[in-house]
Protein backbone atom coordinates (compact mmCIF):
# COMPACT_ATOMS: atom_id res chain seq x y z
CA UNK A 1 0.00 0.00 0.00
CA UNK A 2 1.45 3.40 -1.03
CA UNK A 3 1.74 6.43 1.24
CA UNK A 4 -0.92 8.20 -0.93
CA UNK A 5 -3.37 5.36 -0.26
CA UNK A 6 -2.56 5.57 3.48
CA UNK A 7 -3.39 9.27 3.46
CA UNK A 8 -6.64 8.67 1.53
CA UNK A 9 -7.77 6.06 4.07
CA UNK A 10 -6.51 8.22 6.99
CA UNK A 11 -4.06 5.49 8.16
CA UNK A 12 -0.70 6.14 9.83
CA UNK A 13 2.38 5.47 7.70
CA UNK A 14 3.84 1.95 8.07
CA UNK A 15 6.42 1.52 10.85
CA UNK A 16 9.80 0.42 9.48
CA UNK A 17 10.89 -3.01 10.75
CA UNK A 18 14.16 -2.78 12.73
CA UNK A 19 16.20 -5.99 12.71
CA UNK A 20 16.64 -7.38 16.25
CA UNK A 21 20.17 -7.27 17.61
CA UNK A 22 21.51 -10.82 18.11
CA UNK A 23 21.51 -11.85 21.77
CA UNK A 24 24.64 -13.52 23.16
CA UNK A 25 24.53 -15.03 26.66
CA UNK A 26 27.84 -15.87 28.36
CA UNK A 27 27.70 -18.02 31.49
CA UNK A 28 30.79 -17.63 33.66
CA UNK A 29 33.40 -14.87 33.82
CA UNK A 30 36.57 -16.82 34.33
CA UNK A 31 39.33 -16.79 31.74
CA UNK A 32 37.11 -18.28 29.02
CA UNK A 33 34.02 -16.14 29.58
CA UNK A 34 35.97 -12.88 29.86
CA UNK A 35 37.89 -13.75 26.69
CA UNK A 36 34.58 -14.23 24.82
CA UNK A 37 33.22 -10.90 26.04
CA UNK A 38 36.37 -9.03 25.06
CA UNK A 39 36.41 -10.60 21.59
CA UNK A 40 32.87 -9.25 21.08
CA UNK A 41 33.47 -5.78 22.52
CA UNK A 42 32.80 -4.03 19.18
CA UNK A 43 30.38 -6.60 17.75
CA UNK A 44 26.80 -5.65 16.78
CA UNK A 45 25.36 -7.91 19.48
CA UNK A 46 23.66 -7.62 22.85
CA UNK A 47 25.73 -9.51 25.45
CA UNK A 48 24.34 -10.74 28.76
CA UNK A 49 27.04 -12.06 31.09
CA UNK A 50 25.91 -14.23 34.00
CA UNK A 51 28.14 -15.19 36.91
CA UNK A 52 27.40 -16.41 40.44
CA UNK A 53 29.93 -13.93 41.83
CA UNK A 54 30.53 -10.27 41.06
CA UNK A 55 34.24 -10.65 40.36
CA UNK A 56 36.74 -12.12 37.92
CA UNK A 57 39.29 -14.24 39.80
CA UNK A 58 42.90 -14.74 38.71
CA UNK A 59 42.99 -18.32 39.90
CA UNK A 60 46.70 -19.12 39.32
CA UNK A 61 47.57 -16.85 42.26
CA UNK A 62 44.82 -18.05 44.57
CA UNK A 63 47.28 -20.15 46.58
CA UNK A 64 49.04 -16.89 47.51
CA UNK A 65 45.85 -15.68 49.18
CA UNK A 66 45.68 -18.98 51.08
CA UNK A 67 49.29 -18.54 52.24
CA UNK A 68 48.91 -14.85 53.16
CA UNK A 69 51.20 -13.43 50.47
CA UNK A 70 48.41 -11.50 48.73
CA UNK A 71 45.08 -10.08 49.82
CA UNK A 72 41.87 -11.26 48.10
CA UNK A 73 41.39 -7.89 46.40
CA UNK A 74 44.79 -8.14 44.73
CA UNK A 75 43.81 -11.08 42.51
CA UNK A 76 40.13 -10.31 41.88
CA UNK A 77 38.38 -7.41 40.19
CA UNK A 78 34.68 -6.50 39.83
CA UNK A 79 33.29 -7.76 36.52
CA UNK A 80 31.30 -4.57 36.04
CA UNK A 81 34.46 -2.51 36.42
CA UNK A 82 36.42 -4.62 33.95
CA UNK A 83 33.68 -4.34 31.32
CA UNK A 84 32.42 -0.86 32.20
CA UNK A 85 33.55 0.56 28.87
CA UNK A 86 31.91 -2.22 26.85
CA UNK A 87 28.53 -0.68 26.02
CA UNK A 88 27.07 -3.79 24.38
CA UNK A 89 27.43 -5.83 27.59
CA UNK A 90 25.12 -6.21 30.58
CA UNK A 91 26.36 -8.03 33.69
CA UNK A 92 24.09 -9.92 36.09
CA UNK A 93 25.10 -11.67 39.28
CA UNK A 94 23.03 -14.84 39.00
CA UNK A 95 23.47 -18.59 39.32
CA UNK A 96 22.51 -20.59 36.25
CA UNK A 97 20.47 -23.70 37.03
CA UNK A 98 19.37 -24.95 33.63
CA UNK A 99 19.21 -24.53 29.86
CA UNK A 100 16.28 -25.17 27.48
CA UNK A 101 17.91 -25.89 24.13
CA UNK A 102 14.59 -26.05 22.28
CA UNK A 103 13.34 -22.66 23.44
CA UNK A 104 16.86 -21.19 23.59
CA UNK A 105 16.50 -19.99 27.16
CA UNK A 106 18.90 -20.03 30.11
CA UNK A 107 17.34 -20.26 33.58
CA UNK A 108 19.13 -18.43 36.38
CA UNK A 109 18.49 -17.63 40.02
CA UNK A 110 18.95 -13.97 40.87
CA UNK A 111 20.50 -12.96 44.25
CA UNK A 112 17.01 -12.96 45.80
CA UNK A 113 16.54 -16.56 44.50
CA UNK A 114 13.96 -15.55 41.89
CA UNK A 115 14.05 -17.79 38.81
CA UNK A 116 14.72 -15.67 35.72
CA UNK A 117 14.58 -16.84 32.06
CA UNK A 118 17.28 -15.35 29.82
CA UNK A 119 16.74 -15.88 26.06
CA UNK A 120 19.68 -16.24 23.68
CA UNK A 121 20.55 -16.54 20.02
CA UNK A 122 24.10 -17.71 20.83
CA UNK A 123 25.10 -19.23 24.15
CA UNK A 124 28.62 -19.68 25.56
CA UNK A 125 29.09 -21.91 28.60
CA UNK A 126 32.35 -21.08 30.36
CA UNK A 127 31.46 -22.38 33.80
CA UNK A 128 34.84 -23.76 34.89
CA UNK A 129 35.37 -26.52 37.41
CA UNK A 130 35.22 -27.27 41.10
CA UNK A 131 36.99 -29.71 43.45
CA UNK A 132 36.86 -33.36 42.43
CA UNK A 133 37.40 -36.10 45.01
CA UNK A 134 37.40 -39.08 42.60
CA UNK A 135 34.26 -40.59 44.07
CA UNK A 136 35.23 -39.92 47.68
CA UNK A 137 33.02 -36.96 48.49
CA UNK A 138 33.26 -37.94 52.16
CA UNK A 139 36.76 -36.38 52.09
CA UNK A 140 35.35 -32.90 51.38
CA UNK A 141 34.57 -31.76 54.97
CA UNK A 142 38.11 -32.61 56.11
CA UNK A 143 40.14 -31.63 53.01
CA UNK A 144 38.96 -28.35 51.47
CA UNK A 145 40.03 -27.47 47.96
CA UNK A 146 41.13 -24.23 46.37
CA UNK A 147 38.93 -22.90 43.56
CA UNK A 148 37.14 -19.76 44.75
CA UNK A 149 38.15 -16.60 46.56
CA UNK A 150 36.17 -17.86 49.55
CA UNK A 151 38.23 -21.07 49.49
CA UNK A 152 41.43 -19.03 49.60
CA UNK A 153 40.31 -16.96 52.58
CA UNK A 154 39.01 -20.04 54.41
CA UNK A 155 42.30 -21.90 53.94
CA UNK A 156 44.27 -18.86 55.07
CA UNK A 157 42.13 -18.75 58.22
CA UNK A 158 42.72 -22.45 58.80
CA UNK A 159 46.48 -22.31 58.35
CA UNK A 160 47.00 -19.24 60.54
CA UNK A 161 44.51 -20.43 63.17
CA UNK A 162 46.46 -23.67 63.49
CA UNK A 163 49.53 -21.79 64.72
CA UNK A 164 47.42 -19.81 67.16
CA UNK A 165 45.90 -23.03 68.52
CA UNK A 166 49.33 -24.59 68.89
CA UNK A 167 50.59 -21.53 70.77
CA UNK A 168 47.69 -21.83 73.22
CA UNK A 169 48.10 -25.60 73.62
CA UNK A 170 49.99 -26.59 76.76
CA UNK A 171 50.42 -30.22 75.71
CA UNK A 172 53.64 -30.21 73.72
CA UNK A 173 52.71 -33.55 72.14
CA UNK A 174 49.65 -31.93 70.55
CA UNK A 175 51.87 -29.43 68.74
CA UNK A 176 52.98 -32.09 66.26
CA UNK A 177 49.47 -32.78 64.98
CA UNK A 178 48.57 -29.09 64.84
CA UNK A 179 51.75 -28.16 62.99
CA UNK A 180 51.50 -30.92 60.38
CA UNK A 181 50.13 -29.79 57.02
CA UNK A 182 49.19 -32.40 54.42
CA UNK A 183 48.57 -31.53 50.78
CA UNK A 184 46.98 -34.20 48.59
CA UNK A 185 48.01 -33.81 44.95
CA UNK A 186 51.41 -32.79 43.55
CA UNK A 187 50.27 -30.82 40.53
CA UNK A 188 51.15 -27.12 40.16
CA UNK A 189 48.75 -25.98 42.90
CA UNK A 190 49.98 -28.58 45.39
CA UNK A 191 53.65 -27.93 44.67
CA UNK A 192 53.32 -24.15 44.75
CA UNK A 193 51.28 -24.16 47.94
CA UNK A 194 53.55 -26.64 49.76
CA UNK A 195 56.56 -24.49 48.91
CA UNK A 196 54.72 -21.33 50.01
CA UNK A 197 53.79 -22.81 53.41
CA UNK A 198 57.34 -24.09 53.91
CA UNK A 199 58.78 -20.66 53.13
CA UNK A 200 56.25 -18.90 55.36
CA UNK A 201 57.06 -20.94 58.47
CA UNK A 202 60.77 -20.27 58.01
CA UNK A 203 60.50 -16.52 57.40
CA UNK A 204 57.47 -14.44 58.32
CA UNK A 205 56.30 -16.68 61.20
CA UNK A 206 59.73 -17.32 62.62
CA UNK A 207 60.40 -15.97 66.14
CA UNK A 208 56.87 -14.58 66.46
CA UNK A 209 55.58 -17.18 68.90
CA UNK A 210 56.70 -18.03 72.43
CA UNK A 211 55.59 -21.61 73.08
CA UNK A 212 56.07 -23.05 69.60
CA UNK A 213 58.73 -22.94 66.92
CA UNK A 214 56.99 -22.57 63.51
CA UNK A 215 60.13 -23.77 61.74
CA UNK A 216 59.46 -27.26 63.12
CA UNK A 217 56.19 -27.49 61.17
CA UNK A 218 55.89 -30.59 59.04
CA UNK A 219 54.66 -30.15 55.44
CA UNK A 220 53.79 -33.36 53.58
CA UNK A 221 52.96 -33.49 49.85
CA UNK A 222 51.23 -36.67 48.66
CA UNK A 223 50.53 -37.97 45.16
CA UNK A 224 49.61 -41.38 43.82
CA UNK A 225 51.65 -40.75 40.65
CA UNK A 226 55.35 -41.49 40.19
CA UNK A 227 56.49 -37.84 40.16
CA UNK A 228 55.51 -34.31 41.07
CA UNK A 229 54.25 -32.01 38.30
CA UNK A 230 53.27 -34.87 36.00
CA UNK A 231 53.03 -32.89 32.71
CA UNK A 232 56.61 -31.61 33.01
CA UNK A 233 59.72 -33.31 31.65
CA UNK A 234 61.40 -35.68 34.11
CA UNK A 235 64.42 -33.43 34.64
CA UNK A 236 62.20 -30.50 35.63
CA UNK A 237 60.02 -32.67 37.85
CA UNK A 238 63.09 -33.99 39.65
CA UNK A 239 64.44 -30.46 40.06
CA UNK A 240 61.15 -29.32 41.57
CA UNK A 241 61.11 -32.28 43.97
CA UNK A 242 64.69 -31.56 45.06
CA UNK A 243 63.81 -27.91 45.62
CA UNK A 244 60.77 -28.85 47.73
CA UNK A 245 62.89 -31.14 49.88
CA UNK A 246 65.47 -28.38 50.41
CA UNK A 247 62.61 -26.20 51.67
CA UNK A 248 61.72 -28.94 54.16
CA UNK A 249 58.73 -30.49 52.37
CA UNK A 250 58.29 -34.27 52.65
CA UNK A 251 57.30 -35.67 49.26
CA UNK A 252 55.58 -39.07 49.24
CA UNK A 253 54.75 -40.52 45.81
CA UNK A 254 53.25 -43.67 44.37
CA UNK A 255 50.46 -44.26 46.89
CA UNK A 256 46.91 -42.99 46.94
CA UNK A 257 45.11 -41.62 49.96
CA UNK A 258 42.86 -44.26 51.52
CA UNK A 259 41.08 -42.18 54.14
CA UNK A 260 40.75 -38.58 55.30
CA UNK A 261 39.06 -37.65 58.56
CA UNK A 262 39.26 -35.08 61.35
CA UNK A 263 42.46 -36.70 62.66
CA UNK A 264 44.45 -36.69 59.42
CA UNK A 265 45.00 -39.02 56.45
CA UNK A 266 45.75 -42.67 55.86
CA UNK A 267 48.13 -43.44 52.99
CA UNK A 268 49.80 -46.77 52.31
CA UNK A 269 48.20 -48.15 55.46
CA UNK A 270 49.95 -45.53 57.60
CA UNK A 271 48.23 -42.64 59.33
CA UNK A 272 49.62 -39.12 59.15
CA UNK A 273 48.10 -37.18 62.03
CA UNK A 274 47.16 -33.67 60.95
CA UNK A 275 44.55 -31.01 61.67
CA UNK A 276 45.07 -29.32 58.29
CA UNK A 277 44.60 -31.36 55.11
CA UNK A 278 44.34 -29.51 51.80
CA UNK A 279 42.96 -31.08 48.62
CA UNK A 280 44.91 -30.18 45.47
CA UNK A 281 44.48 -33.47 43.64
CA UNK A 282 41.74 -33.00 41.08
CA UNK A 283 38.78 -31.11 39.74
CA UNK A 284 35.26 -31.84 38.57
CA UNK A 285 33.46 -29.92 35.83
CA UNK A 286 30.38 -27.79 36.33
CA UNK A 287 26.92 -29.36 35.79
CA UNK A 288 26.71 -27.86 32.28
CA UNK A 289 26.40 -31.33 30.74
CA UNK A 290 23.35 -32.02 32.91
CA UNK A 291 21.79 -28.67 32.00
CA UNK A 292 22.14 -29.47 28.30
CA UNK A 293 21.32 -33.16 28.48
CA UNK A 294 24.08 -33.98 25.99
CA UNK A 295 26.93 -36.48 25.80
CA UNK A 296 29.80 -36.01 28.24
CA UNK A 297 33.14 -37.74 28.82
CA UNK A 298 33.86 -39.89 31.87
CA UNK A 299 34.72 -36.81 33.92
CA UNK A 300 31.42 -35.12 33.06
CA UNK A 301 32.77 -32.56 30.59
CA UNK A 302 30.64 -31.75 27.53
CA UNK A 303 31.88 -33.39 24.34
CA UNK A 304 32.13 -30.66 21.72
CA UNK A 305 32.95 -30.41 18.02
CA UNK A 306 36.16 -28.89 16.59
CA UNK A 307 34.36 -25.55 16.26
CA UNK A 308 33.63 -25.70 20.05
CA UNK A 309 29.87 -26.14 19.54
CA UNK A 310 27.56 -28.82 20.91
CA UNK A 311 26.64 -31.46 18.31
CA UNK A 312 23.22 -30.59 16.88
CA UNK A 313 23.28 -27.12 18.46
CA UNK A 314 25.60 -24.82 16.50
CA UNK A 315 24.40 -21.86 18.55
CA UNK A 316 25.83 -23.32 21.81
CA UNK A 317 29.57 -23.03 22.50
CA UNK A 318 31.34 -24.67 25.44
CA UNK A 319 34.85 -23.54 26.44
CA UNK A 320 37.45 -24.14 29.13
CA UNK A 321 37.26 -26.73 31.91
CA UNK A 322 33.63 -27.49 31.03
CA UNK A 323 34.55 -28.74 27.54
CA UNK A 324 36.00 -32.04 26.32
CA UNK A 325 37.89 -31.76 23.04
CA UNK A 326 40.49 -34.13 21.62
CA UNK A 327 43.29 -32.64 19.53
CA UNK A 328 46.00 -34.73 17.90
CA UNK A 329 44.79 -37.76 19.83
CA UNK A 330 44.96 -36.16 23.28
CA UNK A 331 42.32 -34.32 25.31
CA UNK A 332 43.09 -30.65 25.83
CA UNK A 333 44.20 -29.91 29.41
CA UNK A 334 42.13 -27.87 31.85
CA UNK A 335 44.47 -24.87 32.02
CA UNK A 336 44.00 -21.13 31.62
CA UNK A 337 45.70 -21.07 28.22
CA UNK A 338 43.08 -23.38 26.74
CA UNK A 339 40.20 -21.37 28.18
CA UNK A 340 41.64 -18.08 26.92
CA UNK A 341 42.22 -19.35 23.39
CA UNK A 342 38.87 -21.12 23.19
CA UNK A 343 37.08 -18.05 24.51
CA UNK A 344 38.67 -15.81 21.89
CA UNK A 345 37.85 -18.33 19.15
CA UNK A 346 34.20 -18.59 20.26
CA UNK A 347 33.86 -14.81 20.33
CA UNK A 348 35.34 -14.50 16.85
CA UNK A 349 33.11 -17.31 15.56
CA UNK A 350 30.00 -15.52 16.82
CA UNK A 351 31.21 -12.23 15.30
CA UNK A 352 31.75 -13.91 11.94
CA UNK A 353 28.31 -15.46 12.16
CA UNK A 354 26.41 -12.23 12.90
CA UNK A 355 28.36 -10.29 10.27
CA UNK A 356 27.80 -13.08 7.71
CA UNK A 357 31.48 -13.80 7.17
CA UNK A 358 32.81 -17.32 6.52
CA UNK A 359 33.96 -19.53 9.38
CA UNK A 360 37.61 -19.44 10.42
CA UNK A 361 37.77 -23.26 10.44
CA UNK A 362 38.23 -25.62 13.40
CA UNK A 363 39.80 -24.51 16.66
CA UNK A 364 43.49 -25.27 17.12
CA UNK A 365 45.13 -24.98 20.51
CA UNK A 366 48.63 -23.51 20.53
CA UNK A 367 50.61 -24.77 23.52
CA UNK A 368 52.80 -21.91 24.73
CA UNK A 369 54.39 -23.84 27.54
CA UNK A 370 53.87 -24.56 31.23
CA UNK A 371 55.54 -23.29 34.38
CA UNK A 372 55.41 -23.63 38.14
CA UNK A 373 57.02 -21.66 40.95
CA UNK A 374 58.66 -23.55 43.81
CA UNK A 375 59.15 -20.87 46.44
CA UNK A 376 60.41 -17.31 45.94
CA UNK A 377 63.20 -16.95 43.42
CA UNK A 378 62.87 -20.38 41.82
CA UNK A 379 60.61 -21.71 39.08
CA UNK A 380 60.61 -24.30 36.33
CA UNK A 381 59.55 -23.52 32.77
CA UNK A 382 58.91 -25.81 29.82
CA UNK A 383 58.06 -24.48 26.36
CA UNK A 384 58.75 -26.68 23.36
CA UNK A 385 62.39 -27.75 23.68
CA UNK A 386 63.16 -24.98 26.15
CA UNK A 387 63.79 -26.12 29.73
CA UNK A 388 64.54 -23.67 32.54
CA UNK A 389 64.90 -24.21 36.28
CA UNK A 390 66.28 -21.10 37.87
CA UNK A 391 65.78 -17.51 38.99
CA UNK A 392 65.40 -16.57 35.32
CA UNK A 393 62.38 -18.88 35.06
CA UNK A 394 60.95 -17.27 38.20
CA UNK A 395 61.26 -13.79 36.68
CA UNK A 396 59.51 -15.07 33.53
CA UNK A 397 56.76 -16.61 35.67
CA UNK A 398 56.33 -13.40 37.66
CA UNK A 399 56.20 -11.18 34.56
CA UNK A 400 53.66 -13.38 32.77
CA UNK A 401 51.40 -13.60 35.81
CA UNK A 402 51.54 -9.88 36.56
CA UNK A 403 50.74 -8.94 32.98
CA UNK A 404 47.86 -11.44 32.93
CA UNK A 405 46.00 -9.71 35.77
CA UNK A 406 42.78 -8.04 34.66
CA UNK A 407 43.61 -4.43 35.61
CA UNK A 408 46.71 -2.17 35.75
CA UNK A 409 46.05 -1.35 39.40
CA UNK A 410 46.20 -5.03 40.35
CA UNK A 411 49.47 -5.45 38.45
CA UNK A 412 51.13 -2.63 40.36
CA UNK A 413 49.75 -3.80 43.70
CA UNK A 414 50.93 -7.39 43.22
CA UNK A 415 54.37 -6.29 41.97
CA UNK A 416 54.95 -4.11 45.03
CA UNK A 417 53.71 -6.82 47.42
CA UNK A 418 55.98 -9.42 45.82
CA UNK A 419 58.92 -7.04 46.02
CA UNK A 420 58.26 -6.42 49.72
CA UNK A 421 57.87 -10.15 50.48
CA UNK A 422 60.96 -11.06 48.44
CA UNK A 423 63.14 -8.50 50.23
CA UNK A 424 61.82 -8.85 53.80
CA UNK A 425 60.18 -12.28 53.92
CA UNK A 426 57.12 -10.66 55.55
CA UNK A 427 53.54 -11.15 54.40
CA UNK A 428 50.97 -8.41 54.44
CA UNK A 429 47.80 -10.51 54.68
CA UNK A 430 48.23 -12.63 57.81
CA UNK A 431 44.73 -11.79 58.96
CA UNK A 432 42.28 -14.30 60.41
CA UNK A 433 38.72 -13.37 59.50
CA UNK A 434 36.16 -15.02 61.73
CA UNK A 435 32.66 -15.64 60.50
CA UNK A 436 29.99 -14.10 62.71
CA UNK A 437 28.34 -16.97 64.61
CA UNK A 438 24.68 -17.60 64.00
CA UNK A 439 22.51 -16.09 66.75
CA UNK A 440 21.14 -18.70 69.13
CA UNK A 441 17.85 -18.53 70.97
CA UNK A 442 18.19 -18.11 74.76
CA UNK A 443 17.47 -21.06 76.97
CA UNK A 444 13.88 -20.56 78.19
CA UNK A 445 14.69 -22.18 81.52
CA UNK A 446 17.43 -19.63 82.12
CA UNK A 447 15.23 -16.62 81.38
CA UNK A 448 12.74 -15.58 84.08
CA UNK A 449 10.17 -12.80 83.98
CA UNK A 450 11.16 -9.65 85.94
CA UNK A 451 8.53 -10.41 88.62
CA UNK A 452 10.08 -13.82 89.30
CA UNK A 453 13.55 -12.33 89.32
CA UNK A 454 12.49 -9.74 91.96
CA UNK A 455 10.82 -12.43 94.07
CA UNK A 456 14.00 -14.47 94.05
CA UNK A 457 15.98 -11.67 95.62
Amino acid sequence: MSNDTNAYLNLPPPTPVTPRVPRVVIVGCGFGGLSVARALRRAPVQITLLDRTNHHLFQPLLYQVATAVLAPGQIAAPIREILSGQKNTTVHMAEVVGVDRTRRVVFANSPDRERVPVPYDNLVLATGATHGYFGHDEFAPFAPGLKTLGDGVELRNRILQTFEQAEAEEDVRAHRDLLTFVLVGAGPTGVEMAAAIAYMVRTSLRAQFRRIDPTTARIVLLDRGPKVLGPFADELSQAAKARLERLGVEVQLGQGVEKIDAEGVVVGGQRIASKTVIWTAGVAPSPAGKWLGVETDRAGRVKIQPDLTVPGNPEIFVVGDTASLVQDGNPLPGVAQVALQQGHYAGEAILRRVTRRPSAGPFRYSDRGIMAVVGPGYAILQSGKLRLKSLVAWFAWALIHIMSLAQPGLRLSVFLQWLWTFVTGQRGSRIIIRRRPEPTAPNPAAVRPPSEARAAK
